[in-house]
């Protein structure tokens, strides 16, 4: 304000410096009129700068009162949501619940797939298989996944979250979350209780019609058989930062695959996480984590077949630890993704188990009750990445990779049995590469081709050709960042 005011008295003293100049070729009465109507467009013109900056200054002062009362909300929505300045392509589904009470919402998929092996007799050779789907879905026409998802505030501390999914075989409906969650517990926590997608790594708290591809990275089929759900409770904080910061942790009764059901009245399964995160200029933003997921399963089972040809059940008991690292970076020029934007997503996965395994093999010298020393140290991981060239259109890129490491297994080093006779335990390097193509007509609708050179079988590559449509339905919330 005091710079505006010192250029307008240098403006009014240069303007009657000139005056003088004038007044030996003009009359005394002209002059003074002149010097009149000067001094009233001065006074004009500084008692409207004053004014425009006293304006301007209330504005900013109440500006900066607005923003520090709402800085915390303004970071926790801005990192948790897609709705922010660096989200994706539109996603089928994204309208508010406000609008309803409860809200609720449907999500229909279809697809169609080409593949050159058999999904009945699907198996990522050299892991133990899981209990989730680790298979692509029927070959020629098929039903995928419908989801059905009802949420509403129960009263000012609790929000409630009831998702349901049926499968395309049929068999029932899957509860797939139904959670309790804190609305303002204070200091950055939000508490959750019930049953809900685990929130370690990145891609493992959304649901699959969220995904950029149309299955899940080896890496998540391998340990956790698609996604790692349970029954438990989790605490969440997020620090007062300007950096986003997210702490985690969760426990469990355990049974979904890496874990077992036990009738203990402990927690069969424990997570711990840290998530950071912000802004890298005006076209970029970035999040990082670190995850851990500790299980003790018992009698932990697969089917295999020995080296007579015979059917058998072996069975895992002992420990299983996993670290998971992720990263996720996003671009959209200034800001602004409804055009053009670009998503680099990757995910790195260790696990060591320890422990016994179990055989009622009939090949070997124990005559069917089998038991000996069982190690494992394996690691999964993928990279991809979407860009988005036109308001609705993408193509995106995935590489997965996986590797069984080094196996100890006792009754193999003993002679007890063969390599033979744990035909499913033999090495191997599993890795797929997908291309993706899709459009979304609007945010409630998709339409996706996708092709994959799958070689996570032992010597049996599969060329997977997918034809893919996800709607939705009703009123579905914003996606996390």
């Amino acid at each position: 304000m005091f710079q505006v005011r010192k250029k307008t008295v240098a403006f009014a003293l240069a303007l009657l410096s000139v005056v003088p100049v004038y007044a030996h070729t003009a009359a005394d009465a002209e002059i003074s009129e002149l010097r009149r109507e000067l001094h009233e467009q001065l006074k004009h013109i500084k008692d409207s700068y004053e004014r425009r900056i006293a304006a301007l200054e209330s504005r900013l002062a109440h500006a900066e009162v607005s923003a520090a009362e709402s800085k915390a909300d303004i970071k926790s929505v801005a990192m948790k949501t897609e709705a922010s300045a660096f989200t994706s392509a539109p996603t089928p589904a994204a309208s508010g619940e406000g609008a309803f009470n409860p809200a609720v919402s449907l999500i229909l998929a279809g697809n169609y797939t080409r593949l050159s092996r058999d999904p009945n007799h699907h198996q990522i050779g050299g892991f133990i298989p899981t209990q989730g789907e680790v298979a692509p879905p029927a070959r020629s026409f098929s039903l995928g996944e419908s989801e059905l998802s009802i949420s509403a505030n129960i009263d000012p501390l609790w929000r409630g979250q009831f998702t349901a999914s049926v499968p395309a075989e049929g068999g029932g409906m899957e509860i797939e979350e139904a959670y309790i969650q804190t609305l303002d517990l204070g200091h950055g926590a939000t508490f959750k209780a019930g049953r809900f997608l685990s929130s370690i790594g990145y891609l493992n708290s959304r649901h699959a019609h969220v995904w950029d591809f149309a299955d899940a990275p080896l890496a998540y089929k391998a340990f956790f058989g698609g996604q790692l759900k349970n029954d438990g409770v989790q605490l969440k904080w997020l620090a007062p930062t300007d950096l986003w910061l997210e702490l985690g942790a969760e426990l469990s009764r355990g049974g979904p695959f890496p874990s077992t059901d036990n009738s203990s009245n402990g927690s069969g399964l424990a997570a711990l996480y840290a998530h950071v995160g912000g802004d890298a200029g005006l076209s970029s933003s970035w999040r990082a984590g670190l995850s851990y997921v500790g299980a003790s399963p018992r009698d932990r089972a697969y089917e295999d077949s020995d080296s007579l040809g015979a059917a058998i059940e072996n069975r895992y008991s002992g420990r299983s630890r996993m670290a998971v690292a992720d990263f996720v970076w996003k671009w959209a020029p200034q800001g602004n993704a409804r055009e053009t934007n670009f998503k680099l997503q990757g995910e790195y996965f260790r696990r060591t188990e320890s422990g016994t395994l179990a055989s009622n093999s009939a090949a070997g010298a124990c005559g069917g009750d089998c038991l000996g020393d069982y190690t494992a140290r394996q690691w999964g991981a993928y990279l991809q990445g979407v860009y988005q060239f036109a308001p609705t259109w993408r193509l995106g890129l995935r590489y997965d990779r996986l590797g069984s490491g080094a196996t100890s297994i006792g009754l193999v080093d003993s002679g007890v049995l063969s390599n033979a006779d744990l035909p499913l335990l033999a090495r191997n390097d599993p890795k797929r590469g997908s291309v993706m193509l899709d459009w979304s007509p609007s945010e409630f609708s998709r339409i996706r081709l996708q092709f994959a050179r799958d070689e996570s079988r032992f010597a049996q590559p599969d060329n997977q050709f997918w034809l893919q449509y996800i709607v939705s339905l009703g009123a579905h919330g914003a996606h996390k960042y």
